[in-house]
């Protein structure tokens, strides 16, 4: 049974229960200069390089690997969120990226088959691509509306390069998270996608979008529903939202969602808002009473944590939503009608 389909089988009988941060949850070890550079003796500082830590101190993201997987998580996501060469260019680790996601997605892979050994229930591993520091739609320039740092086919090869590694590490799937500008993540998809004909076999991909406002859309403009209809073609085996708020301010772009698209919702909020000093403080009850709402409506497939949710948040989830039924995929054609066109329908 393929990957897709084995995932598929298990999110039609309960909902799942992916991880939470990993950034905030480095932060706890309060790790100095030395445990993230080792001896690695590169030019450049190497404190805040959290994907490094694969590298120079695998025992933090193991263990972090470790506490979801004992609080629930049915997915567990590598610690590779900025594992690209734009964002390592940052700490001089350039040469270091293949390494770092191929190391990253080993210490999840060892792991999700012991716990699955342990129990006879499938884990699953997320390769986690972050958005890079960069933007494809928008110009850094206020003085030059046209210009970009970089181009579609440049970003397409820095995820291809991520890909391919964390793939190579043992990946189930190639999740394109924290997603700001649309058009960057078309060049993810299409990089999977490469990744995978490569291959011979099936990438799954997830896609999870993250808001800058209360209105629903992301940096480059799109709302929840464009967003769906401009990513759809990639048939992602999840569609969701994730990061820039807590679960009480996701509410109706959760809703929108769940009525319009035809593959599973996967959600995983922040632990609410943050207060003056940058840290979170929602309790684990309250977030998981917040996406326990979901849940009891219908929909929902996937649940977990971003900024600030610990292990403790991902246990109140999975107790929470246990033994409630999962969303099934699947919406109704939408009626569309364009300027100068006839209305079409666009079958689920």
């Amino acid at each position: 049974m393929s990957i897709r389909r084995a995932f598929l089988a298990e999110a039609a009988k309960r909902i799942l229960i992916t991880d939470g941060a990993f950034g905030t949850e480095i932060q706890n070890w309060k790790l100095s200069e030395e445990d993230y550079a080792g001896t690695l003796g590169l030019s450049h500082d190497q404190k805040g390089n959290n994907d490094i830590l694969a590298i120079t101190k695998p025992e933090v993201p193991e263990t972090i690997t470790r506490e979801y997987l004992d609080a629930g998580s049915d997915i567990v996501s590598t610690n590779t969120f900025s594992a690209n060469i734009i964002s390592q260019a940052d700490y001089g680790a350039e040469h270091l990226v293949r390494d770092i996601n191929i190391e990253s997605a080993k210490i999840a892979r060892r792991l999700a088959d012991q716990y699955a050994a342990r129990d006879g229930h499938p884990r699953f591993v997320a390769g986690a691509i972050g958005p890079t520091n960069k933007t494809l739609s928008l110009s850094p320039d206020v003085n030059d509306p046209g210009y970009r740092e970089i181009d579609f086919d440049y970003l397409k090869q820095v995820y291809r390069e991520q890909t391919d590694a964390l793939l190579e590490g043992g990946v189930d799937f190639i999740l394109i998270e924290t997603v700001f500008d649309t058009l960057n993540a078309k060049a993810g998809i299409m990089a999977a996608i490469e990744a995978g004909e490569a291959l011979g076999r099936d990438v799954p991909i997830m896609l999870s979008m993250t808001l800058t406002d209360l209105s629903g859309r992301n940096l480059s403009g799109h709302t929840v529903e464009a967003f769906w209809h401009a990513v759809r073609h990639a048939k992602p085996v999840t569609i969701g939202l994730n990061c820039s708020f807590g679960a009480e301010q996701l509410r109706p772009h959760v809703k929108t969602l769940s009525e319009i698209c035809d593959t599973l919702i996967m959600i995983y909020p922040n632990a609410g808002l943050p207060n003056e000093l940058g840290a979170y403080d929602e309790a684990p009850a309250t977030t998981a009473g917040l996406v326990g709402e979901w849940a009891i409506a219908g929909q929902v497939n996937v649940l977990g944590g971003c900024c600030g949710s610990t292990p403790a948040h991902i246990k109140a989830m999975a107790d929470k939503v246990r033994g409630l039924k999962p969303r099934v995929p699947g919406a109704p054609p939408v009626q569309t009608k364009l300027a100068g066109l006839e209305p079409f329908t666009m079958a689920a």
